[in-house]
């Protein structure tokens, strides 16, 4: 361990710094967005000063009012600390004073926050997490004024308050501390920041290795009571975070929905250890990982900028959101060459009210800003990109995302190989994301409901197979964390034709499953559709559900069906299916079946390749739900049974519009006529698709995926040659 000394220059020093405030204070009333984000701020603060102080005795959780009061303390603290030094105004000096004095001579007072209902129980809040939040926060607050405090006044407030909070964080909290999770990174953070501040060296490299824990668990200390760093390391801290959280092209384990929450640590703490410890050189650690972070995460967004909903997540999150400002801000600062990051904060109207925001505000004033293009990527997943990943097809404003990634800790979800589609209405086949009402107090305190467990996490609940109505790795963590799906071939480097194929092979002991899935851009259409092919090899017989989770409203289907008119049925009695009420179910023969449907003025069409005895369950989620934490989301189930080796052939496509002022629809039928499959053997599966104009014949070699390995297939008498792990040929339709 290295011991980096602290610190390069006097406060403020963790997000402002002195030059910084300068440049700003010497153009202020010059550059109109950043003067506007002054003036929106200043506003709020001056409206919290004249509330007066506000420090409750916590006891709510999530959503309440102490919870959400000390919440917005820390925001406003921040906010203070930032307008003292760009105004000069000691109005918002005495004021955060004031409020750190109230706080001083309660923390010494509270005991575990009396909920106790985490893991890590904080005292200010109901769970360390919070506690740690307003750390990282007030941390920041405290820099702005520590040079207008008196000696008194800081002694008071370290001894009292920031150092047991600090020490709380960390020592009294170790199963908090020492992990490589987002909840740490904030912890990591926090106890860095402030020890920073306080140009308290010992919190610096706690903050930075973690605690050091003996073989018998007990923290090592010197005969002093100190730490010991040199011995008995623990892998924690926040440079084990950026060395085991995100793969090496930046993917983060736990999906980007929680990177979103944790990029404003890794990127405040970094901020700070650039301005103070610059010999550790931390936007450029492990191969500038933070940076390839930040532009990993703002990729995984759909058309509206809206992050993919990847495990436990809430929807409609995106990168208008207050730490993607901040990472965009950041990220600009320390790379003024990528001026399409100009281009997203015109998307936000917004910037921070630091050096970093007044640098990015200019920059755009002087017409800097150039265009940001969300692209197509395959991102690895694990410390080493090895652990499976995450794949992305874009043609315009339509976008398929494939999940084949590691577990994702426990925030992972058990849907190994699904996939979701958006287009420019946002989500068309969907991942449900996470049963959660985040701050919500009526939900549960904004906690995770059970129902998360019982059917967001589960199999049933995504768009991947389900078999023998078992969720993958029977729903089990420590299964998932063993294992993970690999990519088996892809080619994303043209936009008319892009695939992606995966394979897993733990998911069901026994069973392989493997996903192709293509984006196929046809001249017939504005939208690209979508081909998948789902094969599973098994030993045994076996029953198969294929779900698709649509939004919209059903208008017709190919086939009859039987309707539940005055009851309805659960589908199942766990694993999620529990929760899925039986709405209408339909016995095919062979050939086709075709769904249409209607969502936000937009006709889609699913046609999937049917065996005689195949069974189409339409049903409804929100069944054993007595508390309506549930969405009551339409889906398909294509269900096969007795079976051991199978294949699912679907087609999608997007295909009109509806206009509800001159009531006319317009390509309301889908062009997709037929969907065959010429042959599925161990070594190939050959499909046609046929159009109005032509057919799409595919073929995939299911064994070999090496680019030079060439292939021949007979069907019908012709004979299939090609190169590579796929082709795809076309021939028009003569009339």
């Amino acid at each position: 361990m290295i011991s980096y000394g602290c610190c390069a220059q006097n406060h403020p020093s963790l997000t402002m710094t002195i030059d910084g405030v300068k440049n700003i204070r010497n153009s202020l009333g010059t550059v109109d967005l950043f003067d506007k984000a002054v003036s929106e701020k200043m506003a709020i603060v001056d409206a919290e000063i004249e509330l007066g102080i506000l420090v409750p005795i916590p006891k709510d959780m999530a959503g309440g009012y102490t919870h959400e009061r000390h919440k917005r303390n820390f925001f406003i603290l921040q906010d203070a600390g930032n307008l003292y030094q760009i105004t000069g105004d000691v109005k918002y000096a005495q004021y955060i004073k004031d409020y750190l004095i109230a706080y001083a001579k309660m923390y010494p007072t509270l005991p575990l926050h009396p909920t106790n209902k985490s893991y890590a129980t904080g005292k200010i809040f109901w769970q360390c997490l919070n506690d740690a939040n307003w750390l990282v926060y007030v941390s920041q607050a405290y820099d702005c004024i520590y040079d207008w405090l008196s000696q008194e006044d800081r002694d008071y407030l370290e001894r009292d308050l920031f150092k047991p909070f600090a020490n709380f964080l960390s020592i009294e909290n170790p199963q908090f501390f020492n992990r490589i999770h987002n909840h740490s990174t904030w912890a990591n953070a926090a106890v860095g920041m402030i020890g920073i501040v306080m140009r308290d060296q010992e919190l610096i490299d706690r903050s930075l290795y973690g605690l050091p824990i003996k073989e018998d668990n007990d923290l090592a200390k010197d005969n002093d009571g100190g730490f010991i760093y040199e011995k008995g390391m623990s892998k924690a801290g926040f440079l084990a975070q950026l060395d085991n959280s995100f793969a090496p092209d930046g993917y983060f384990t736990e999906g980007p929905y929680y990177l979103r929450y944790a990029i404003f640590p890794f990127l405040m703490f970094s901020k700070a250890i650039d301005n103070n410890i610059p010999d550790l050189d931390i936007m450029n650690y492990r191969d500038g990982i933070l940076q390839k972070a930040v532009y990993t995460l703002i990729n995984q967004t759909d058309a509206n900028g809206e992050f993919f909903p990847i495990n436990d997540a809430q929807k409609g999150m995106s990168w208008n959101a207050r730490e993607l400002v901040t990472a965009v801000n950041f990220m600009y600062d320390f790379n003024p060459k990528n001026t399409a990051l100009l281009s997203l904060a015109e998307k936000q109207g917004k910037v921070l009210i630091d050096a970093t925001g007044y640098k990015v505000a200019q920059a755009i004033k002087e017409g800097k800003a150039t265009q940001f293009l969300q692209t197509s990527a395959i991102y690895g997943d694990g410390k080493n990109g090895d652990e499976g990943g995450v794949g992305i097809m874009r043609h315009g404003d339509n976008c398929l995302v494939v999940k084949y990634s590691a577990q994702g800790m426990g925030h992972g979800h058990f849907d190994k190989l699904s996939y979701s589609y958006y287009d420019n209405t946002g989500e068309v086949i969907q991942d449900y994301g996470a049963a959660r009402w985040v701050n919500i107090d009526q939900k549960g305190g904004g906690r995770y409901l059970p129902e998360n467990k019982t059917f967001a996490k589960q199999t049933i609940a995504h768009n991947t197979v389900v078999i023998n109505e078992v969720s993958h790795y029977e729903a089990n963590i420590e299964k998932g964390e063993a294992h993970h799906p690999d990519l088996f071939f892809s080619d994303i480097s043209e936009s008319d034709v892009q695939v992606i194929s995966t394979k897993d092979s733990n998911a069901y002991q026994g069973s392989e499953l493997h996903r192709t899935i293509f984006m196929i851009k046809e001249s017939e259409s504005d939208n690209p559709i979508i081909v998948d092919f789902f094969k599973v090899n098994a030993t045994n017989k076996q029953k198969y559900d294929l779900p698709t989770w649509f939004h919209g409203h059903l208008l017709s289907t190919s086939f009859d069906y039987n309707k539940e008119l005055t009851s309805l049925s659960i589908l199942g009695n766990k694993y999620g299916y529990q929760h899925i009420w039986k709405e209408a179910s339909s016995t095919q023969d062979q050939g086709n079946a075709k769904i249409t449907w209607l969502h936000k003025d937009k006709f889609y069409t699913m046609t999937s390749s049917v065996e005689l005895g195949d069974e189409i369950i339409l049903g409804r989620g929100g069944a054993n739900d007595p508390n309506y934490n549930l969405r009551p989301d339409p889906v398909i189930i294509h269900r096969k049974k007795e079976k051991s080796n199978i294949l699912y052939l679907s087609v999608i496509e997007s295909h009109g519009t509806y206009n509800a002022i001159s009531e006319i629809p317009l390509n309301p039928f889908s062009s997709i006529q037929e969907v065959t499959i010429l042959q599925d053997t161990k070594e190939y599966t050959i499909a046609n698709v046929r159009t109005k104009n032509q057919d799409l014949v595919f073929a995939i070699s299911n064994l070999n995926n090496k680019p030079t390995q060439s292939h021949q297939v007979e069907i019908g008498g012709k004979i299939i040659e090609w190169i590579g792990p796929f082709t795809l040929n076309k021939k028009t339709i003569k009339e």
